[in-house]
């Protein structure tokens, strides 16, 4: 139980149905999806939708999209790839052709094929109650309308001007007179709401097929990018196998790759070998860095599109190769990966929610880095994200960009079942540090036994080139300490990421909410 004489948040709990997201628009968009008779795939996608809007840097239906879904009842939730493809002329040879050696953020060639509607379309298709027009009818008022800018949203876009006025397009329609909108004023964006108007009325193809499609593509190739509107026709995204971790009797269920979900198991198998319950904050952080360290490694060697390489998931996930990598953790000094002798083998919106029929959905919808690539297709107001930016110019490596593939994916969303049960849909935004951030929540609740608010609410901490990323909520002791071990410290200016989750009390029939205070959103239940 928190505190309540400190400033805090306490969970929401409610009997019916529940949602959590990173905007409190969102979030009341999808109550009164799921207070109209739609179920939490009806409400995540009308959710979602509105956070293209509202949060514009962090997601747009020019992104891709990942979920996990658990219908009442099922005892594995389903797993959907909603990511999308490299152009069919992309390669390696192409690119360097051109004189580039980097795939850097603001390039076409960063532009993969976005899939966020064809995963939209698919799960409304497939598992939803309400048709898309209703669905996308929020969204299309506050893009048509307007919306105040909220207090984080507003920092965000701010930090992002001069990506923006890189182009002239995204300058003109996200910027007024060369400046982000001020917090509190009142924002629209009526050619995304022509196009949102478009796809309601005809569906996957209203986006793949004809204007929209044509309007991206002649923007891509003006900027030398090797995409087609046959990319776009055939795009598609496609339901997977979920790959899970026992942890402290709890499953914990991710997507596979190209996704970056495994990282979080093996984060899981590691942290799983230590009683973290006796340790203290320092040793916890340290723990946790090490093992995000080592697990890192290995996804960047091993994690790309299955359909073009082979990736050893059951022995990155196996007891094995976990108990190889926890030898290797000094639990009194900080290692460099790069030294070590590896076994071997031959930016984002996140909302869940769970309906009144026990239905839970984990979704996650991104452009990857603030506004993606920062270019927008000029007559449908789309802006783009940068996923390909994560493909290498390199010709041995797994994650190289070749034609049809789809790149290593940051975004994870994340689902924890125990007895066949399922007990919780949740998620970590933050790009690279979601795998952390899946461990870290999960430690918090399991080991520490936080609810699900205090466990988001805790400072948090990032290992990552070299550096450990810490934010500014530990003591000066801790600091110290973390030092003394052999971080080298980057004081982090804004917070780590965000998250939410809904937790699902079986034996009291109660819902539990929590909305992570880095955000402007929050959790609302009924």
């Amino acid at each position: 139980m928190r505190n309540l004489q400190r400033p805090g948040r306490s969970p929401v709990m409610a009997s019916n149905a529940m949602i959590a997201t990173s905007h409190p628009l969102a979030s009341q968009v999808g109550i009164d999806i799921m207070k109209s008779g739609g179920n939490a795939v009806d409400a995540a996608i009308a959710a979602c939708a509105t956070l293209c809007v509202v949060e514009p840097a962090m997601t747009g239906i020019g992104g891709d999209c990942f979920a996990l879904y658990s219908p009442a009842g099922s005892r594995v939730p389903l797993a959907l790839n909603g990511s999308g493809r490299a152009p069919k002329a992309a390669s390696v040879d192409g690119i360097r052709a051109q004189g580039i050696n980097k795939i850097e953020v603001q390039s076409a060639h960063a532009v993969t094929v976005p899939g966020a509607i064809a995963a939209w379309t698919k799960l409304n298709a497939d598992h939803g109650h309400k048709s898309m027009e209703e669905l996308l009818a929020p969204a299309i008022n506050y893009a048509q309308n307007g919306f105040p800018i909220m207090h984080r949203v507003g920092i965000d876009w701010a930090g992002l001007k001069t990506k923006l006025l890189a182009d002239d397009i995204a300058s003109k329609v996200l910027l007024q007179n060369g400046e982000a909108p001020q917090i509190g004023t009142t924002f629209s964006q009526p050619l995304l709401a022509e196009t949102l108007k478009t796809i309601s009325r005809e569906g996957r193809d209203g986006f793949y097929k004809g204007a929209i499609a044509e309007d991206i593509v002649n923007r891509l190739k003006e900027l030398g990018g090797f995409h087609t509107v046959n990319d776009f026709d055939e795009c598609e995204v496609e339901y997977v196998s979920p790959i899970n971790a026992q942890y402290r009797g709890h499953e914990v269920h991710e997507c596979p790759p190209n996704g970056q979900g495994i990282c979080a198991l093996m984060i899981l198998n590691i942290l799983s070998r230590h009683n973290i319950s006796k340790m203290d904050e320092v040793n916890k952080i340290h723990l946790l860095s090490e093992a995000t360290k080592l697990a890192y490694h290995q996804r960047n060697l091993y994690v790309s599109d299955p359909n073009f390489s082979q990736i050893p998931v059951d022995w990155l996930l196996s007891e094995a190769h976990t108990n190889e990598l926890n030898r290797m953790i000094d639990l009194d000094t900080a290692c460099t990966p790069q030294s070590l002798n590896f076994p071997s083998h031959e930016d984002t919106t996140y909302l869940c929610c769970v309906d009144i029929d026990g239905n839970a959905i984990s979704f996650i919808n991104s452009l990857f880095s603030g506004f993606g690539s920062g270019i927008m297709a000029p007559k449908s107001g789309v802006i783009l994200q940068n996923r390909g930016s994560s493909f290498l110019i390199d010709d041995t490596h797994t994650n190289r960009i070749e034609g049809g593939k789809r790149p290593m994916h940051t975004i994870i969303p994340g689902m924890i079942t125990k007895n066949e049960k399922t007990i919780a849909p949740f998620g970590v935004m933050g790009g690279q540090y979601q795998s952390t951030g899946h461990s870290n929540f999960i430690s918090n609740v399991l080991d520490l036994g936080l609810d699900i608010q205090e466990a988001m609410d805790q400072p948090r901490s990032f290992a990552i080139d070299g550096l450990l990323q810490v934010e500014d909520g530990f003591s000066s002791n801790v600091y110290k300490q973390l030092q003394e071990k052999g971080h080298e410290l980057e004081y982090m200016e804004k917070p780590l990421g965000g998250s939410q989750a809904v937790w699902i009390d079986h034996a009291n029939g109660v819902l539990i909410g929590g909305s992570d205070p880095r955000k402007d959103g929050c959790a609302l239940g009924f």
